[in-house]
């Protein structure tokens, strides 16, 4: 079961009520994966944003770790919204359990509640807009 209460910590959600959440929740996936397994693999597709709700993962790049995350942290966000291979492999430190929205979810969640997802993709651009300017800031220290 998913728990919207949950749900409503991750950025993505920011301002989204928890009745819009109840009514768009049907469409959203949930996964588990044991320690040292891999649900996202560099350069493979991927259409879906995960959501950590228990666990711990690894994020490599060619073989070398880059970071790591825990719960109440996302990753997959740019290749929910582009249609581009995943950018990184995300290996599972740790038994892991994860939400997911596919971006045929996202579509379907504009059609039943245009202000959840007019909230949902301000939320995602801002989030990717924070990397962004983290990316940039340590380009620039370089």
């Amino acid at each position: 079961m998913i728990d919207t209460n949950a749900l409503q910590k991750y950025s993505l959600f920011g301002g989204v009520l928890p009745e819009q959440i109840e009514r768009i929740k049907p469409l959203f996936g949930y996964a588990r994966y044991d320690a040292d397994e891999t649900p996202m693999r560099e350069g493979d597709p991927n259409d879906k944003i995960y959501f950590i709700i228990g666990g711990r993962i690894s994020v490599s790049k060619r073989g070398i770790v880059i970071a790591e995350l825990g719960e109440g942290e996302t990753f997959g966000e740019m290749e929910l919204i582009d249609i581009m291979p995943s950018i990184a492999t995300i290996t599972a430190l740790e038994p892991l359990e994860v939400v997911t929205i596919s971006n045929r979810a996202l579509y379907e969640i504009s059609k039943i509640d245009t202000k959840a997802f007019a909230l949902m993709v301000m939320n995602l651009a801002r989030d990717l807009s924070r990397r962004l300017r983290r990316m940039d800031e340590l380009a620039c220290r370089e």
